[in-house]
């Protein structure tokens, strides 16, 4: 398809999702004040996805942002696609509509355009968002993800949220989803790690073939928090190949990177805090890769994993053992 700055995907659900997001994460060190800033700017750029979670702690002020915006006429509440995450300690039914209505409260928004079940691993419930024991680990907890969905479906019914999908799913975790019984709503999309060293595309053609969408994180590297990414991975942007191509097109590598995910069908989030790159990585839609460019970043694929959640690798329900 033609990509332009307003371009949507269409959910199965009818709804349309723009292809390109606003991603708001950011590490604990960074002052949340540059989320409220980062996605004025972003709104004002052309930006109209808006991707943000519970656990990432700034609701508030990216809710906030979005208001601002409505307020001065910049967009309507209609033009703003919000999506928020489920928890991993509101996996139970009760607490799933606890989870999306705190988040609602912070954002000052009636409703959330598409709330996600942010991964599939469960911690115990409770109000500690990462629940310790005595040694420092994090405790389990295994609510079947079918009743998690249940709850969600729920919330859609009751107009809290008009799309609901699934994020870091393996296909086996989105078969039982998709093949439960009384299946009312299945979900829109998949938001997992997605960039030229782990290109997905074996996911990705899942997906396609179920009528989900996939979201791209992390999809220039990653913001290298030290918590969770390995500081010897190799720097995603600095690719040579991605590079030469860059060059070539006098384009920016982050450019060339978002529009190969984009050409490949994938919704991509792409998050920064420096308003000349939210400009720049805005300007993704008016040029094109050929299919010699895109082969060679096909090439680059290396299922090489930025988000380092190997700690958790011995939860019943870790995602990433299987290879898509």
């Amino acid at each position: 398809m033609a990509l332009h700055k307003d371009s949507c995907v269409e959910l199965s659900d009818g709804h349309k999702m723009p292809v390109l997001g606003f991603g708001t994460y950011a590490p604990q060190k960074s002052p949340k004040h540059l989320a409220e800033e980062g996605t004025k700017v972003a709104i004002d750029v052309g930006y109209r996805h808006i991707d943000c979670a519970f656990i990432y702690g700034n609701e508030v002020e990216v809710g906030r942002a979005i208001g601002a915006k409505i307020a001065d006429g910049t967009v309507k509440r209609e033009d703003v696609f919000y999506t928020g995450k489920l928890w991993s300690s509101f996996h139970t039914p009760e607490r799933v509509r606890v989870c999306l209505e705190k988040s609602l409260k912070d954002l000052q928004l009636d409703y959330m355009d598409l709330f996600i079940i942010h991964n599939p691993m469960e911690f115990k419930p409770g109000d500690d968002p990462l629940p310790l024991d005595e040694n420092g680990k994090l405790i389990y907890h295994n609510t079947d993800i079918r009743d998690t969905w249940k709850a969600l479906e729920k919330c859609k019914d009751a107009g809290l949220v008009r799309s609901i999908g699934v994020s870091n799913f393996n296909h086996k975790q989105l078969e039982l989803i998709l093949n439960m019984p009384g299946l009312k709503y299945k979900p829109v999309c998949n938001q997992v790690e997605c960039h030229i060293y782990l290109n997905q595309s074996k996911l990705l053609e899942f997906c396609k073939s179920k009528d989900i969408v996939l979201v791209g994180y992390s999809v220039l590297g990653s913001s290298r928090d030290e918590r969770w990414i390995d500081q010897n991975s190799p720097v995603l942007l600095e690719d040579p190949v991605l590079n030469v191509i860059a060059k070539k097109l006098n384009r920016t590598p982050a450019q060339v990177a978002m529009r190969y995910l984009l050409q490949r069908g994938v919704v991509v989030l792409a998050k920064s805090f420096t308003p000349a790159r939210i400009q720049q990585n805005f300007q993704v839609f008016d040029f094109q890769l050929d299919a010699e460019d895109m082969k060679s970043l096909d090439g680059l694929n290396r299922h090489l994993r930025y988000v380092d959640t190997t700690t958790w690798s011995d939860h019943p329900k870790y995602p990433f053992h299987e290879e898509y």
